[in-house]
């Protein structure tokens, strides 16, 4: 990676939880999902349907960072969801079971909706990144969870989304959806050597 320059955006954070400060409960399993005191503020119709997406819309967070900074209104998670999955980017697939984001559709679905620039890219390196960023973009990456801790090394790549909102020579800097508060929540700089562990070198690019 090469850009002469850094950008950052100044972007809001959301977490795919309510309370963000409880996230590593959350993902040690230490408090369920359903358990969350400010469940409701989803707009979920009961415990079970938020303690069924809260894990599965890091997508969905992404995506309400990103109207935010654009200018529109951001819709509650879980009714967000319910119209992601009536556009097909996500697919219910049992009872504990979904799929989901799936690129193409969530892409068009946001550009239909909100009138966003939006693009699925299957193929996404660090130098694209930057670029998109420096053009006052924002970037979905698809990363192993594990990137909230730098685990030296993560399982595999990919199954997580986070949002860039920033890049330059040094690195990327990552608002996460499942970040630990205080520390890879909001502006989490990672270096490009660091990420391409986690990076599964495709993602969705979003801008006004």
């Amino acid at each position: 990676m090469t850009a002469a320059s850094s950008t950052t955006h100044h972007v809001p954070y959301y977490s795919q939880w309510e309370s963000a400060d409880l996230v590593p409960e959350f993902v040690t399993g230490t408090r369920a999902s359903a358990d969350d005191p400010l469940w409701q503020k989803s707009g979920a119709g009961s415990r079970e349907e938020y303690g069924f997406w809260a894990a599965r819309i890091c997508g969905m967070a992404c995506l309400r960072m990103a109207l935010d900074h654009f200018g529109h209104p951001v819709p509650p998670s879980i009714p967000l969801l319910r119209d992601a999955l009536d556009a097909g980017a996500y697919v219910r697939t049992g009872e504990t079971t979904a799929k989901g984001l799936i690129y193409a559709p969530f892409a068009d679905w946001v550009v239909r909706r909100w009138g966003l620039y939006a693009e699925a890219r299957p193929e996404l390196g660090a130098g694209g990144i930057a670029e998109e960023v420096a053009r006052g973009r924002l970037v979905m990456l698809s990363v192993h969870h594990s990137i909230r801790t730098l685990e030296p090394q993560p399982p595999r790549r990919g199954g997580h989304l986070v949002l860039a909102v920033g890049a330059g020579p040094e690195g990327a800097v990552l608002h996460n959806p499942s970040g630990f508060p205080g520390d890879s929540q909001e502006y989490h700089q990672v270096a490009w050597a660091d990420l391409d562990r986690f990076f599964a070198g495709r993602g969705v690019v979003l801008g006004p």
